[in-house]
């Protein structure tokens, strides 16, 4: 019998014996937490209902005199600033004071010990660990999921994964007939979906797609379908840098929405360069062609064939997700109101949301059941920045009327985010919004209204395998670059002896002023090789950085070997926590405490450096 004391304060048992001779035999096999959760949830679902009506009969939850939750009207702010709403306290007044043995350092080292032990024997993975994955969620900014009240999310690329390659192909299908009926020569053309990645800035006035890093600093660039040269690169942008606010020339690669839409724009790049496009179109400039394969897009859409192919056969592009259903339950049980808000129409949301739901929740419960309330066609960003007609959803036909107040359980077309906050009267940072839109989900929501922010980016799972796949070679190449850094201090220091000597100054030390001339040039001739066959050496090992994820534009969160991309920027500014997809809460709880990683500086591995060197001190001072 194996006694639980870090989870409970007083000592549950456990039966940790293992027997095969009888079929109610306890098997101490690790289960996956996913499917161990999914199949008690089931089962808990289907249990009796008079068990059910016996608990309802008596009106009382486990632990109602032992614990209480700090609510709305009482919280604090806890040390690292966020809000204490919703964290759970011990009833002192009900129970006798607890005592501990010991230093608090060292109870809570034993007790954090024992949680990794069980935790290890229920299978399920720590927040640690699950966060070391491809299926981890990253935290930018210190988020407490306990003082969260309401949690909203976005349909598509956010509840629902589409299959690119799928969905982004037949909607530049579509843009490619509306270009044709248009004038435009596409013959032989086809959907390249690796010719883009997310995060790429489209350069509307030279036809040119970029990325940037953090700074904004053009690191690789493309024009039409051709990769430009560094050099080219460097004459094209060296003085100037992308300022994603002048939209008239910028236009940033915010979801895997705009996939079709780029790469459709830099093969008519081609075609407008080659002359194929002829003049009864107009004088056209990329900026021009840019807004005229927007508008056969913006058509393809509009027009509704698209979305009716999506909705006749979902499953050839919808990539459903078994485990995001729980997810939400978790959420919503933990007293979480969970709303939808999208973009789409209510015929295609009910349509996706039956097919990816519904099939996989429990009691037979319809998608509409997870969630306090339903908002279609919120026009997103404007649906955060102003107020907008709310209308009532009233039939299954879709039928609307005007409505003035938003109730729970209801299903809206239109309003506002204030309207959503003014009906649930929950306001600013008790709202976490998920979404895969850099802007229009998660920077309006945030820049606006302060709710907290989620980012989905479903690419993130990818880019993680490819930096595991990556290490070796990244770290001869970083290897590489520190030989060639030590070889060129030393050629730098000969060199400038050299000029010392030249002009009749004495060396920078004795060993240096006692060089002759040939044995000066001599070292300085053989550095200068190593080091130039050195940049041949690191030069492609540079280029092919990352080709694992893209082969152009190497990672997604990266731009070149040790910077951040423009669009991790984003995300580090805008998106509190991301992840790969939202069934990855399932891996965590609806109570966790997401802490920001320690956030790196220029000099900080010069402090460590010589902390480590001054006879192991910590103290970070720097020795001269």
């Amino acid at each position: 019998m194996a006694s639980i004391h870090c989870f409970f304060r007083y000592p549950v048992q456990l039966n940790t014996s293992t027997s095969t001779s009888t079929s109610t035999s306890t098997s101490t096999s690790r289960v996956p937490v996913s499917s161990f959760s999914f199949n008690c949830l089931r089962c808990s679902r289907s249990s009796s209902s008079s068990s059910v009506d016996a608990h309802a009969a008596a009106n009382k939850n486990v632990g109602d005199d032992v614990f209480s939750v700090t609510s709305s009207s009482e919280y604090d702010v806890d040390y690292l600033g966020e809000s204490t709403k919703g964290d759970f306290n011990l009833n002192f007044d009900r129970l006798q004071p607890v005592a501990l043995d010991g230093p608090i350092e060292e109870v809570a080292r034993m007790e954090a010990q024992e949680a990794e032990h069980l935790l290890n024997d229920f299978g399920i993975p720590s927040p640690s660990s699950a966060r070391n994955s491809p299926r981890g969620i990253f935290c930018s900014r210190t988020l407490n999921l306990r003082s969260i009240s309401a949690i909203g999310y976005d349909m598509d690329y956010t509840l629902m994964h589409y299959n690119v390659m799928a969905w982004e192909g037949r909607a530049y299908d579509y843009c490619m007939v509306n270009l044709r009926n248009m004038g435009f020569p596409v013959e032989g053309l086809a959907f390249d979906p690796d010719l883009v990645i997310r995060g790429l800035v489209i350069d509307k006035e030279k036809g040119n797609l970029v990325k940037a890093d953090r700074f904004g600093y053009v690191k690789r660039a493309m024009h039409g379908t051709t990769m430009l040269s560094n050099r080219a690169v460097s004459e094209m942008y060296g003085r100037e840098l992308v300022d994603l606010r002048k939209e008239s020339r910028w236009e940033f690669l915010n979801t895997l929405f705009s996939v079709s839409e780029a790469v459709a724009y830099m093969q008519m790049v081609n075609r407008l360069d080659e002359g194929a496009i002829g003049p009864e179109l107009g004088p056209l400039d990329y900026k021009g062609l840019y807004k005229a394969v927007g508008k056969a897009l913006f058509r393809a859409h509009v027009e509704g064939q698209l979305k009716s192919e999506i909705m006749s056969k979902p499953e050839l592009f919808v990539e459903p997700d078994p485990e995001l259903p729980l997810a939400l339950l978790d959420q919503k049980e933990a007293g979480k109101k969970l709303l939808l808000i999208t973009n789409s129409d209510y015929h295609y949301t009910d349509k996706m949301m039956q097919h990816s739901f519904n099939r996989f929740l429990p009691n037979d419960m319809g998608w509409r059941d997870l969630f306090n309330m339903v908002i279609v066609s919120a026009r997103k960003p404007e649906f955060f920045q102003m107020s907008h007609p709310l209308y009532e959803v009233v039939t299954g036909e879709g039928l609307m009327r005007p409505c003035f107040k938003a109730r729970t359980g209801g299903l809206y077309s239109g309003g506002s985010a204030q309207m959503i906050e003014n009906s649930l009267n929950i306001h600013g940072d008790e709202i976490l919004y998920v979404g895969d839109h850099i802007y229009t989900d998660v920077s309006q929501s945030k820049v606006h209204l302060r709710w907290r922010t989620a980012l989905i980016c479903r690419e993130l799972e990818e880019e993680y395998n490819a930096l595991i796949n990556s290490r070796g070679q990244r770290a001869r190449l970083v290897e590489l670059i520190n030989q060639k850094e030590v070889v060129g201090d030393l050629f730098n220091q000969l060199r400038l002896s050299l000029q010392r000597r030249n002009r009749g100054h004495p060396a920078q030390t004795l060993a240096a002023t006692n060089m002759d001339d040939q044995e000066l040039t001599e070292s300085m001739q053989k550095l200068l090789v190593v080091m130039q066959r050195l940049d041949q050496k690191i030069a492609p090992m540079l280029e092919s950085d990352g080709e694992l994820f893209n082969k152009r534009w190497g990672f997604l969160s990266r731009a070149g070997l040790w910077d951040k991309s423009h669009l991790m920027r984003q995300i580090e500014k805008y998106a509190d926590i991301y992840t790969s997809r939202v069934s990855n809460f399932l891996h965590y709880t609806p109570f966790m405490y997401f802490r920001s990683q320690e956030q790196t500086l220029a000099h900080d591995s010069y402090s460590y450096y010589c902390s480590e060197r001054n006879d192991g001190s910590v103290s970070g001072v720097i020795d001269n």
